[in-house]
């Protein structure tokens, strides 16, 4: 079989900057595709319980990234972007557009990510530091987990619709499970959140030849495993192993291919 071919095609990953989301863009990128990188640079509270690393790669640019798919051959730039801000879709879409055209890749990966609990525990299973349910912490994991990524794709099939275009890619990103998301409460709230918009989108806009899936990918390693975390998945029967970004970005490609056209409406969980 073929490598998918993606040069006549763009695509716009959010949270791009490291992990996952960086893997995917190199990932598309490899395969032809014009790549805009949306990223933020976050400062995190310090947690002596995660890496002092993934705070740094948390707070960097997408610059070494695009410098590395361009190192490659590929066509890539960066664009920082608090997704928070309502008029920051239409502004990545604008970016995407002026550089290389209309985005018809849309791959949803960025986080608002921040532990919250109804318990009164201090701190999770793994050590981190955890707070209670608040309404900051709402807001910082739904506002970037399910309303950025609900306007992402109304961005996205708006301007799809308008130009009569009959391809498009949606990919979402998820966690938790049936049970909710136990000290991580918000986060796992958002990710149901776009779970829900996205089966609508695959659904609502399969006419435009637009497909929408989300991966729930299994504990990756994107700068925040620690011994202990690699001990939970190992006495966990629903955790398989650690993935890394790549292995995760790499199912992400598929989906946006050509040879994934007839899968749509689903949550594909990664073992």
């Amino acid at each position: 079989m073929a490598a998918p071919d993606f040069s006549h095609h763009v695509a716009l990953v959010t949270g791009a900057n490291h992990g996952i989301g960086a893997a995917a863009a190199r990932a598309l990128a490899r395969q032809g595709a014009a790549v805009v990188l949306a990223y933020l640079r976050l400062r995190d509270d310090v947690d002596p319980e995660i890496p002092a690393a993934y705070a740094t790669m948390r707070r960097s640019t997408a610059d070494d990234v695009v410098t590395a798919i361009a190192g490659n051959g590929g066509r890539a730039i960066a664009v920082e972007a608090d997704l928070t801000d309502a008029d920051a879709p239409a502004r990545l879409f604008d970016a995407a557009e002026t550089a290389f055209g209309p985005v018809d890749i849309l791959v949803n990966n960025a986080s608002g990510w921040r532990q919250d609990t109804f318990a009164a525990a201090a701190n999770d299973r793994l050590g981190r530091a955890l707070a209670p349910i608040t309404v900051a912490s709402i807001d910082a994991n739904l506002g970037v987990d399910a309303r950025a990524a609900a306007l992402l794709i109304a961005e996205f099939a708006r301007r799809h619709i308008k130009r009569n275009a009959t391809w498009g890619r949606i990919v979402g990103m998820t966690s938790g499970g049936p049970n909710g998301f136990p000290e991580e409460a918000s986060y796992g709230a958002a990710k149901a959140a776009q779970e829900n918009y996205t089966m609508t989108a695959a659904t609502e806009l399969a006419d435009y030849g637009i497909t929408a899936n989300i991966v729930h990918p299994p504990i990756t390693d994107t700068g925040w495993i620690t011994d202990a975390v690699r001990e939970f998945v190992a006495s966990n029967p629903d955790h398989t192993h650690i993935a890394t970004p790549d292995e995760v970005g790499t199912v992400i490609a598929w989906l946006c291919s050509d040879q994934a056209r007839l899968v749509t409406g689903n949550v594909i969980r990664l073992r």
